[in-house]
């Protein structure tokens, strides 16, 4: 396969390396993708509130998910380096417990910075800006 070859002359601008584009001011690149998705953000919580960590069933009932699914969710977590997954047995049956690890609580620590920092942006925007008016000039709602 032949590359097209770029005949054009080069501008002063052409020369210069691109900067990605800066993030925009509502962007919050801090909301993690592996914690912001609803079930692994319940599970975070959930174990954030029980710093000993919550055996595998009773995080399950609180976060209304099934076996299934709460064992995959565990799994993208586990990878991330945000939770630790010990094995045990408890009454002759095997248990699992789960635990933030200190990575794990640290970094759901700054998720939680950056959801106060939305709701605070939000916040602001309200009180400036009351909703429920009407726009101006040639706007119509949908």
């Amino acid at each position: 396969m032949r590359r097209k070859q770029n005949h054009s002359k080069a501008t002063p601008d052409s020369d210069k390396t691109s900067s990605p584009p800066k993030a925009g001011r509502f962007s919050y690149d801090g909301l993690d993708r592996v914690m912001h998705e609803k079930a692994r953000l319940g599970i975070m919580a959930s174990l954030a509130a029980n710093r000993d960590g919550v055996v595998f069933n009773d995080l399950k009932r609180l976060c209304s998910l099934t076996d299934g699914n709460l064992s995959r969710h565990l799994g993208v977590l586990s990878d991330a380096g945000l939770i630790e997954i010990w094995k045990g047995t408890e009454n002759s049956r095997s248990q699992t417990m789960v635990r933030l690890s200190s990575t794990g609580r640290e970094r759901f620590a700054e998720y939680i910075a950056v959801l106060e920092s939305v709701v605070a942006d939000a916040q602001a925007k309200t009180q400036t800006q009351p909703s429920g008016q009407p726009l101006g000039g040639n706007w119509s709602p949908a």
